[in-house]
């Protein structure tokens, strides 16, 4: 059939990668070094998991279709 298009949104990157700056409970100026996932770039991944989610939900409506025939 007919091709499937699909439009994709990530969010972004959730580690920024300079210090932030804030304040503790009592009021104190702080700041929170960068630390957890360093990501700089999700794009190289971003298509193959998008195709193996595309093709996750394809078979589910294949299977929920080929199931309510039998229903």
């Amino acid at each position: 059939g007919m091709p499937i298009t699909a439009i994709v949104h990530f969010k972004p990157v959730a580690t920024l990668q300079m210090p932030q700056e804030t304040i503790t409970s009592e009021g104190i100026p702080a700041t929170l070094p960068p630390k957890g996932r360093h990501d700089a770039c999700v794009i190289p991944r971003a298509v193959p998991i998008v195709e193996a989610v595309m093709l996750i939900h394809l078979a589910d409506a294949c299977l929920a279709a080929r199931l309510s025939k039998w229903s």
